[in-house]
């Protein structure tokens, strides 16, 4: 064996031992915090060629820096019901990196959301944003409130008294959430005005996912489930497949979903299901997402109804089976860790091709290792779905420019940016050995421009 081979292999086995010291550091800091753990791990397995290569990230301890939040806050957000009880959620905002531009992240209303799973989604943030190529930082925020059943008097209740305590952090320059689950334009509208209310002054850039008449941004809505569909067609076109044609399952049945759906169809898929917490419906005609938005976006109700308008349609309780429906194309836009094992192995022996996150980190671990031992092409979360923050930078460059672009002009540049993601992720996997691995390079690209950001301004 060469010298120059062994002393490559010394280099990759230090950088291993760093990245697995810093990891289990990261479990005794935090215990109990499973879903931050699983994204930590994700990202630190595929940072080992780039760590062995650049010593300088070790030197300067960036790993362990970035593995710790700048500030996270932790509140009570007390509120009154139209009963007239006294009723107290949690509030959190982790503010986790803001080297190269303020903290940006959603934030999200619904009882799951605790500690750790707001710091699994800020810790992706800083590298889904980075990936962007916007001058956006991470964070991600939210509370553990349920705005299902709750009435509109109630809803801005509750927002209010988040904001209360929430806008002490935020501001244009600071800290600029956007909506997430459970936060829609009502929300942001709620949140907005109370927190022009108490700072004083209109500050249209302190929020995104605003409404057009007071600075949002056209294509915000549509922007993560476009922006979805962008990336897999890019992804697709680089081994000679294409979505025209293509059977497409889409999981979930909110924003993201309903979005991804209409692309799909409008660039030629057969998108024949989708999702949400009560089951899923298969429509072997194609989904009619007109219907999907009336059910969803309009009257509030269950997927299952769809097939009161649509009776050659099938609802089947529980959400998990949607996989079992056979599938060109996979576009899990529902929640975290909805793609395990069983899952995914009914996927590949159904022919999936290609699988695109939607959602936050929707697929485990030993999901994703399966997808990569089939050759199924898989594009992941951090990449897949920058296309809504994406254009809530853009939304924020508008609102700093006093001016509003059209439709065309916003769409235009979400495109651009989603095959920039796509072809930096697929550059970085090439450069650190693991061609076409696009965790690997979407980890790698977006860590490295916020690492050496975090170098050009010392130790803070």
């Amino acid at each position: 064996m060469s010298t120059l081979i062994q002393q490559q292999n010394q280099e990759t086995q230090f950088a291993k031992c760093y990245v697995d010291d810093v990891y289990n550091l990261v479990k005794k800091r935090n215990p109990n915090e499973s879903e931050f753990h699983q994204a930590v791990k994700e990202v630190f397995d595929s940072l080992v060629p780039v760590l062995a290569s650049n010593p300088k990230y070790i030197e300067h301890g960036i790993l362990e820096r970035m593995v710790e939040p700048e500030r996270v806050i932790s509140f009570q957000v007390p509120w009154v019901d139209d009963q007239g009880m006294v009723q107290v959620n949690r509030g959190f905002r982790v503010q986790f990196n803001s080297a190269i531009g303020p903290y940006k992240g959603g934030l999200r209303f619904h009882p799951s959301v605790n500690a750790s799973i707001i710091k699994f989604l800020g810790f992706e943030q800083i590298f889904k944003n980075s990936l962007t190529g916007q001058p956006i930082g991470g964070g991600k925020g939210g509370s553990d409130f349920d705005p299902k059943g709750k009435s509109d008097k109630e809803i801005m209740r509750f927002t209010q008294s988040f904001m209360s305590e929430l806008s002490k952090y935020i501001g244009p320059d600071v800290d600029v959430p956007a909506g997430d689950i459970g936060v829609g334009a009502r929300e942001i509208g709620y949140m907005f005005g109370q927190y022009k209310k108490m700072r004083g002054g209109f500050q249209a850039g302190v929020l995104t996912g605003k409404g057009l008449a007071y600075g949002g941004s056209l294509g915000r809505k549509e922007a993560t489930g476009y922006g979805t569909v962008y990336f897999v067609e890019e992804m697709l076109k680089d081994k000679g497949f294409s979505l025209k044609g293509s059977t497409v399952v889409v999981s979930g049945s909110g924003n993201v979903s309903i979005y991804a759906i209409e692309k799909a169809q409008q660039l030629g898929g057969n998108v024949v299901a989708c999702s949400d917490s009560s089951g899923y419906i298969f429509d072997p005609q194609g989904i009619n997402v007109d219907t999907v938005k009336q059910l969803k976006e309009v009257e509030g109700k269950r997927i299952s109804e769809y097939v009161q308008e649509h009776p050659h349609a099938q609802f089947t309780p529980g959400c998990s089976g949607i996989w079992s429906i056979p599938c060109d194309i996979a576009l899990p836009c529902a929640t975290q860790n909805e793609i395990d094992e069983i899952a995914a192995n009914l996927l590949v022996s159904n022919g999936v091709i290609a699988i695109g996150e939607g959602a936050n980190m929707p697929s485990t671990l030993e999901a994703i290792e399966i997808f990569h031992a089939n050759k199924v092409l898989f594009g992941p979360a951090k990449a897949v779905n920058a296309g809504g923050v994406a254009v809530s930078a853009l939304e924020m460059a508008q609102n700093s420019m006093r001016l509003s672009w059209t439709l065309e002009e916003v769409d235009e540049k979400l495109q651009d940016i989603m095959k920039n993601i796509y072809r930096n992720s697929i550059e970085a996997s090439h450069e650190y050995n693991a061609p076409g691995n696009l965790v690997v390079g979407a980890n790698i690209a977006g860590f490295k421009k916020v690492a050496d950001a975090m170098i050009s301004q010392g130790i803070i």
